[in-house]
């Protein structure tokens, strides 16, 4: 289970929104309690999909655009990092966008996910972001989804 606020969630909306026809992406900081993360923050970032970027990926992944991938500068996982350590948080998830598509993992999101990590993913149709879904990774690899919850 994954707790977060209102405004968690319009944060993300909006970057998705804001980021149309290319997927958006960001990074969320909270903790764990009871069972569940506590998210404290979500972090949107720029979508560092580059011609680059995709020569870190195997595959075909070289000819996909910022429409159908999205990746985090490492730099900007490190300084996240970091910034959460001094407040005693941590990364418990990454968001995205899923333009004109819906909000359930792609066979990329599966391969290229942390085990710990929630999946928040958003499906943005025609510019107006939808379906808000959240996933994380069972022991085999394979996304569940993963209950939300509002906190005010």
């Amino acid at each position: 289970m994954i707790r977060l606020s209102q405004e968690h969630l319009q944060t993300i909306r909006t970057h998705a929104e804001s980021t149309y026809p290319d997927e958006c992406c960001g990074i969320i900081l909270g903790y764990l309690a009871n069972g569940g993360k506590i998210v404290v923050e979500v972090m949107p970032t720029e979508n560092a999909w580059n011609t680059e970027a995709a020569a870190e990926f195997p595959g075909k992944r070289t000819a996909e655009s910022k429409r159908r991938q999205y990746t985090i500068a490492p730099e900007v996982m490190l300084k996240t990092q970091r910034e959460g350590r001094d407040r005693s948080l941590n990364i418990i998830g990454i968001f995205h966008s899923h333009p004109d598509h819906p909000a359930i993992p792609s066979e990329c999101d599966r391969l290229y996910a942390w085990q710990g990590y929630s999946y928040i993913i958003v499906s943005v149709q025609n510019g107006k972001a939808g379906e808000l879904e959240s996933w994380s990774l069972d022991d085999h690899h394979q996304f569940q989804a993963e209950a939300i919850e509002n906190i005010i």
